[in-house]
């Protein structure tokens, strides 16, 4: 789970979902491997295992709900200004757009791909 979304060095996100996903029913708390707010999950958390359930916390879930999220609006990941738009919209910030960048890039470079 992610640092309670208090305000407190991060953006204040009252509940939105109970309780239910993060276990706080004051504040919202990124969850899961792709760290999904609840209100974000809710829209596009998909089953990706095909076991009946879309559970942020299972990876396969997480990782075709991600890459809904990231796709949504018809977003072009293959140009730069795509990969930018997406990325934003997971979060709003420049240095977390480029850690994505810097680790992505790094990714690539072990698994042999161009970057």
């Amino acid at each position: 789970m992610g640092p309670v979304l208090n305000g407190a060095g991060f953006a204040a996100i009252a509940d939105t979902d109970a309780g239910l996903l993060d276990g706080d029913a004051r504040w919202d708390r990124a969850v899961g491997p792709m760290q999904f707010i609840p209100s974000t999950w809710k829209l596009v958390g998909r089953d990706g295992n095909a076991d009946g359930t879309a559970d942020p916390f299972n990876i396969d879930d997480a990782a075709l709900s991600a890459a809904i999220y990231l796709c949504a609006g018809g977003r072009d990941l293959t140009t730069a200004e795509g990969w930018t738009d997406a990325i934003y919209a997971y979060n709003q910030s420049d240095a977390y757009i480029r850690k994505v960048h810097d680790e992505a890039r790094a990714y690539a470079a072990k698994a042999g791909a161009a970057g």
